[in-house]
């Protein structure tokens, strides 16, 4: 359902705005039908933009809604000549690791570039969220990043921090610093691969990411055009960079009704009843979500079994092993063997747009509200 003005008035009215991308706090006071600025260039509202002033577009894919971003460049009117698509690995490179994401995820983004005739980047902490876990009295690994003229190795600076350990899963929860996968994973990896590419420097750049608000009260809250944390436009760099939301204010109908009229096939995760593209082993994985990989992936229960046992905790803030959590609910009843059986290939064979003369269809996971996430 579409927010009402009450709403949106309470959700600005006295709110302190955490944004995640940016890890800033602002204050949003009253309400009006158009966009308010709350600081230069910051827009609670901005649904439509000046998309020509942009030099480099980058849309950060995952799932739908990183989908719905991309379709909604095209509608609006963007020069594609522009854009690129980026993706943060997080098990790492090729052959780092297979702990935490779906096997598909690497083929299915070579696929969508492909389709839409895009470049496209990906950047991973090297070892991904599986080696950072598994740190003790040391320093995070670099992050590798791929560019228009190829990998580059972003070693860490040793002199300015300290060694440190993990060695626990991370924590459900919206502070980064606990809830440390999407921070180490994809956030710092996103801000060094701008801050380390001179093509960025003097320049414009719009950073897509595809938050909704109706996710929830938190995502409610973000603007949706904003400096990135990485903007020094008035700077000596000159390296103006834009963050920009464009499905903040879409409802989970509006996503599906995209990609329905674009024709865009639903990605895997979707299509065998999650509700969330996010991590196969994602640690905010309802009972209902463990039991279905206990039954259909049971050796990528197994790892995380082995880690809780280990560091003698549980991914699960409910303290009960995933083998046992597994166990105590009913898991789906996958029907669509095809994207059963891409789910853990790496290669990518499933269609990404409709093939002509075929129906497209929602897939079994629209609309659900099984946890399988962060929000």
């Amino acid at each position: 359902m579409p927010m009402n003005a009450s709403a949106k008035i309470a959700h600005q009215f006295d709110d302190t705005v955490i944004i995640p991308s940016l890890g800033q706090q602002l204050s949003l006071l009253g309400f009006e039908p158009e966009p308010i600025a709350q600081a230069v260039g910051t827009y609670f509202d901005a649904p439509t933009i000046d998309l020509s002033i942009y030099d480099h577009i980058i849309v950060c894919m995952s799932g739908k809604d990183s989908l719905a971003c991309l379709l909604t460049l095209i509608e609006q009117g963007a020069d594609m000549s522009r854009v690129e698509m980026w993706h943060h690995a997080v098990d790492g490179g090729p052959g780092e690791s297979s702990l935490m994401d779906w096997g598909s995820t690497h083929g299915f983004m070579g696929a969508l570039a492909e389709a839409f005739k895009l470049p496209l980047y990906f950047s991973w902490l090297r070892g991904g969220i599986e080696g950072e876990m598994n740190k003790f009295n040391s320093y995070s690994q670099p992050h590798v990043i791929e560019t228009p003229s190829g990998l580059i190795t972003l070693e860490r600076d040793t002199a300015r921090t300290k060694p440190g350990t993990r060695r626990q899963f991370p924590q459900q929860g919206a502070n980064l610093a606990t809830r440390w996968c999407s921070s180490v994973a994809k956030i710092d990896v996103g801000r060094r691969a701008i801050t380390n590419q001179e093509r960025f420097l003097g320049s414009k750049t719009l950073f897509i990411t595809g938050e909704r608000r109706a996710e929830s009260a938190n995502r409610a809250r973000y603007n949706q055009l904003e400096p990135h944390a990485v903007d020094r436009r008035n700077g000596r760099l000159g390296r103006h960079v834009d963050t920009w939301r464009p499905v903040l204010h879409f409802t989970e109908e509006q996503v599906w009704e995209l990609l329905e009229r674009h024709r865009v096939e639903a990605p895997v995760a979707y299509k065998l009843g999650w509700s969330r593209s996010s991590c196969l082993a994602c640690i905010f994985n309802s009972p209902k979500i463990w039991a279905t990989i206990r039954k259909y992936f049971p050796h990528r229960l197994q790892p995380i079994a082995a880690y809780e046992n280990e560091f003698q905790s549980t991914i699960s803030r409910q303290r009960i092993n995933v083998l046992d959590l597994s166990a105590t609910a009913e898991a789906f009843d996958i029907t669509d063997l095809e994207a059963l059986a891409q789910a853990d290939n790496r290669e990518y064979t499933l269609p990404v747009f409709t093939p002509e003369g075929q129906t497209w269809k929602l897939p079994a996971g629209a609309f659900s509200k099984e946890g399988c996430g962060s929000v």
